[in-house]
């Protein structure tokens, strides 16, 4: 989400110019790649751009790419095989084969309007997109098409076998949670679709007000996070708070909105107000709930619960994480704050975490 903010960004700064643009995106991979299925980089016909579609290997060919097409006013695909030596002249560590889809961004387009919506409303957005076809009428290379997750519809898609076909795989991608590209064939019309699911940002909701959230504020702000914060904001730096989308007073009755992209943090430093946030905050749809503190804290808090008939479920016990972080040796607040994002990250993303290099098989999941 974060690539995409400074892609409308720049867009908008820019857009008042003159100056035509494009975006190049990365459609499909095969094997490795050092950025995955809808990485992007909005490409201006002066060579300014912003985001990108690797570790820095293929952006200067794809901006030159993103030149042509804008020049031609045509899409393309582009396939680069990392693994060869040669590969745009020079010699690429990735091993895999990725397209790339260019498009140039016409006032008609209206994909810019798609990644606007999925970055002003906190939701789950959904983006098909046409990476190749033959054959189909009225349908174009390159064109998104946005699915109204209301309605159940996939918005102006003027083929309606390709529009049934479409919205059928995207509850295949709803229900996995994952990105896709899918072929349809009809006779002789084919077409390739790569339907984009783009998650809501993460939540990250702090209820406490000591000193040590200030890491935790610097490193959400790095990642581009959403935050809440609950407590005496009078005793915080106001500097620091500047990040903090929503502000809430502890004693107040106003409460952040929790979902399941929400990582909750309990960090009060005292016991009764963590207690009673828990017992709240369990109920809530939130993943990850953290508890700063030993265990012998939190198992005390489970023994005062139980005193008093309130018996946590084992689904519920899985979602609190007490003591919270990975074995890292962190010790400053600093430390901490990158042990907790890291176990963060890895309860979003379904894994446990540890050293990559004891890790079997490919670090990413192959298609």
């Amino acid at each position: 989400m974060k690539e995409i903010k400074s892609i409308i960004q720049l867009y908008n700064t820019l857009k008042g110019s003159g100056e035509k643009c494009a975006i190049a995106q990365v459609v499909r991979v095969e094997e490795s790649s050092y950025r995955r299925e809808g990485a992007r980089m909005l490409v201006f016909e002066s060579g300014v751009f912003e985001g990108g579609i690797s570790g820095g290997c293929l952006e200067g060919d794809a901006l030159q790419r993103s030149q042509i097409a804008i020049l031609k006013q045509q899409p393309s695909i582009v396939t680069y095989d990392t693994s060869k030596e040669k590969e745009i002249g020079v010699g690429l560590g990735c091993n895999g084969i990725i397209d790339v889809l260019i498009s140039p961004i016409t006032e008609e387009a209206p994909l810019m309007a798609m990644l606007q919506k999925c970055i002003s409303e906190r939701g789950e957005h959904i983006i098909a997109t046409i990476t190749a076809l033959q054959g189909l009428e009225a349908v174009q290379l390159g064109e998104s098409f946005y699915y109204d997750a209301d309605s159940s519809t996939l918005n102006d898609c003027p083929n309606q076998q390709l529009k049934e076909f479409i919205q059928e795989k995207i509850s295949e991608v709803r229900g996995k949670n994952k990105s896709k590209t899918y072929y349809f064939k009809e006779g002789t019309q084919t077409a390739s679709i790569f339907i984009e699911l783009i998650p809501p940002q993460f939540h990250l909701a702090i209820y406490g007000d000591n000193y040590d959230v200030y890491p935790l504020l610097d490193m959400a702000k790095v990642l581009d996070w959403d935050v809440s914060l609950v407590g005496n904001v009078q005793k915080l730096k106001k500097e620091k708070l500047r990040s903090v989308q929503g502000l809430y007073p502890k004693d107040g009755e106003d409460r952040p909105e929790i979902d399941q992209r929400t990582a909750i943090l309990l960090m009060a430093h005292d016991f009764k107000t963590d207690s009673a946030n828990l017992r709240t905050l369990i109920k809530s749809d939130a993943p990850y709930i953290a508890s700063l503190g030993p265990r012998k804290r939190f198992d005390k808090m489970v023994r005062d619960f139980e005193a008093n008939d309130i018996v946590f479920s084992k689904e519920e016990l899985d979602r609190i994480f007490a003591p919270c972080g990975l074995e890292i040796g962190a010790n400053t607040p600093e430390e901490i704050a990158t042990s907790i994002f890291g176990e963060i990250l890895g309860v979003f993303s379904g894994n446990k975490g540890g050293m990559l290099r004891h890790k079997e098989g490919p670090i990413h999941e192959r298609a």
